[in-house]
């Protein structure tokens, strides 16, 4: 069984701008600002895609994506999240399971929680049962705290595939 199962995780943080829309999970939400970043700034699904990455053995997404390369600006972080995962294909792993914390003080994600787990699980190849996600508040304290950014956690299983 060594080696053919491997575990990663990934963060991620971006501060929150006025002008911009919010995406977390592939999803847009309803907020006064969105997260700044040169892609979307989906702070969520870059934590995925540095988790696969890292348990496939991988390079980050700062490697893969470089925040200064023109190609990336704007770019859609689900798209992206596309080719991390052929790329797991393409060196023999499939991901197994996901799961995820989004740390923000505002807004209330819980009832968008569903549509970003089938969101992600279309996008892993996998079934929404398979995306764990939970959405906490710093209870006021620090930057997230004071709303300045979101934050977002995640750990992916991976499973060589035959």
């Amino acid at each position: 069984m060594a080696g053919r199962v491997r575990v990663g995780i990934g963060y991620d943080v971006h501060p929150l701008a006025q002008g911009r829309r919010l995406v977390l999970g592939g999803v847009e939400i309803p907020h006064e600002r969105g997260l700044a970043g040169h892609s979307d700034a989906d702070v969520l699904v870059h934590a995925v895609m540095d988790a696969v990455l890292g348990a496939c053995g991988l390079p980050d997404i700062g490697t893969l994506f470089p925040p200064d390369d023109p190609r990336y600006h704007g770019a859609d972080s689900l798209a992206l999240l596309d080719q991390v995962v052929a790329r797991a294909r393409e060196h023999g792993w499939a991901v197994g399971q996901v799961d995820c914390v989004v740390v923000a003080q505002r807004p209330r994600i819980a009832e968008y929680v569903p549509r970003m787990r089938s969101t992600l699980a279309a996008r892993l190849g996998l079934t929404p049962d398979a995306v764990g996600l939970k959405a906490t508040t710093p209870e006021g304290l620090g930057a997230l705290g004071r709303e300045e950014g979101i934050a977002a956690l995640a750990v992916a299983l991976v499973e060589r595939e035959d």
